[in-house]
């Protein structure tokens, strides 16, 4: 006989997490089921060498929703969040490194060194996106209209919305307007005339796309995480115990509030019946019943394997076949016998080290990277981010050594090669282009942990490799996230929904899918 529950959420990262704590605390009793031995999906800390523990995947703490860190007292599960004062340093392939500080001030100082008139415009651009990124994080935490049929709560939200664009003023209003589909090459050259901070901030742009800075639309990624985060080139936090502290108290919440959550068990099957989800079926052939099924995986994993597609109609199962999803991120993290020793920063002060470096020295080399891998290469000088959290988090490694995270891109999910085979040369690949920056990196490796777009899928559940449930574009955002119709994080299976990052808004580690799909799963359900 099958076991019966209120709600199934299928995957525990820190989506279904979130929309576990509000589903308990309207007074649901939801499941979480966990294919992996520990909770946390795609944030998650690992031990990558005895002693040495890394944030797996993502290395930057959201930035979270504050009301999702407010309303499930994060705080009080032992979630410690760190921002250190250097947001990004960039480095250039001359020997130069560029500071960027949160405090804008400070990172005009900085600028006026390779430019007084980037120092000049640096302020203006960082207003401008935070007056935008003000008005899109209100549009981000909205559900969006039902366009067919918008109900009174549509249409009060399209009004808001509408109200706070016509209150940035004619020049601001005309920025959000041709900003969006633009390059943000262009965009950034507008402003700046520096190819080191062009690259740095154009980055920010393309991060975990299949987009290169002169792809359209690539501008409406950079304005996107403005709403979370105005700082042009972006922040750096970090939670002491790696990125899955984050999750760890997501969960203590969660329980606290009333959910079950069980880690070890893969969903093989979404049971349907009559056209409504009514359960789901372990791959240990355990069935678990419920009155509805929340899908936390990414929408083409959901509907093209975990439900059976003759449940849906041909054209849905169409257009979701056609919905993009192919990574092009991989992860190299890197056990350290000491701090490596960077070139251009000899002189500096360590704190510089405490954020986030960037290897991005200008918009032809972030093009030119993108090139290989349109091609089906990754990338040999690739677009480098990376972050040494032990410097804020001695706990990470044993006393005096590091460990070093390093996103890589562009690493394609489709490779001309094999990625299994590929692995060592892109190790080698990272390694080296880092190298030239601080040559004696080779020689402080104790282990090294390589993380390819394949292991991706088949490791962390994420189809195509794509970090965030699907490529962020023009045309799968807001209501068209992930299709147009089913943008409300219900789906055409009745008690059968969405709350991963392949729902709206879906960028990152910031709650904000969850939360909203939460909210709106509540309504359903109380009806």
């Amino acid at each position: 006989m099958a076991d019966a529950r209120d709600i199934v959420i299928v995957g525990g990262g820190h989506n279904g997490l979130i929309t576990a704590f509000y589903l308990a605390k309207a007074g649901f009793k939801p499941l979480v089921l966990e294919q992996r031995p520990q909770i946390g999906g795609s944030a998650i800390t690992e031990e990558i060498h005895p002693g040495f523990r890394c944030s797996a995947l993502s290395h930057s703490a959201g930035p979270l929703r504050p009301e999702v860190v407010r309303d499930m007292q994060l705080k009080k599960f032992g979630l410690t969040i760190v921002t250190p004062e250097v947001g990004a340093v960039s480095l250039s392939s001359d020997g130069r490194a560029l500071t960027l500080y949160n405090d804008s001030k400070r990172a005009a100082q900085e600028i006026a060194v390779f430019s007084q008139k980037d120092a000049a415009s640096y302020a203006e651009f960082e207003t401008a996106l935070g007056k935008i990124g003000k008005v899109i994080g209100g549009a981000l935490a909205m559900t969006p209209p039902n366009i067919d049929d918008p109900s009174s709560g549509d249409l009060w939200g399209i009004l808001k919305t509408g109200r706070s664009i016509r209150n940035l003023g004619r020049k601001d209003l005309y920025r959000v307007l041709r900003w969006g589909p633009m390059a943000v090459a262009d965009l950034v050259s507008e402003f700046f005339e520096t190819d080191l901070l062009r690259g740095t901030i154009a980055a920010r742009g393309v991060f975990g796309t299949f987009l290169g800075p002169w792809s359209a639309g690539s501008s409406l990624v950079l304005m996107i995480r403005a709403a979370s985060d105005p700082h042009p080139a972006g922040s750096a936090s970090f939670a002491i115990g790696g990125i899955g502290a984050i999750t760890q108290a997501m969960a203590a919440a969660a329980q606290k509030a009333g959910a079950e959550i069980r880690t070890g068990v893969e969903v093989a099957e979404i049971r349907v019946k009559d056209g409504a989800a009514c359960g789901v079926v372990l791959t240990t052939g355990e069935e678990i019943s419920a009155k509805a099924v929340i899908s936390n995986a990414d929408p083409k994993r959901t509907f093209l394997k975990l439900v059976d597609s003759t449940r849906l109609t041909p054209d849905f199962v169409q257009k979701m076949l056609h919905y993009r999803g192919n990574g092009t991120v991989a992860k190299v993290n890197l056990a350290l016998s000491r701090l490596p020793e960077f070139t251009a920063l000899k002189n500096s002060n360590p704190a510089s080290l405490g954020g986030r470096l960037v290897i991005a020295p200008g918009i032809d080399y972030l093009e030119h990277a993108f090139d290989e891998a349109k091609y089906g290469d990754f990338s040999k000088q690739p677009f480098l981010e990376v972050a040494i959290p032990s410097l804020t988090d001695p706990s990470l490694a044993p006393a005096g050594k590091h460990v070093m995270s390093i996103y890589m891109q562009y690493a394609p999910y489709k490779l001309k090669g094999n990625w299994d085979e590929q692995r060592d040369a892109l190790r080698s690949t990272v390694i080296n282009a880092l190298s030239s920056y601080a040559p004696d990196l080779p020689n402080l490796i104790e282990a090294a942990q390589v993380i390819t777009p394949l292991d991706l899928e088949r490791t962390y559940g994420l189809t195509g490799g794509q970090i965030f449930h699907g490529e962020l574009a023009l045309d799968q955002f807001f209501t068209m996230r992930p299709l147009l119709d089913w943008a409300r994080y219900r789906t055409p299976i009745d008690n059968l929904y969405l709350c991963g990052s392949g729902t709206h808004p879906g960028d990152g580690l910031t709650g904000a899918s969850g939360a909203n799909a939460a909210r709106e799963i509540v309504k359903y359900l109380k009806k």
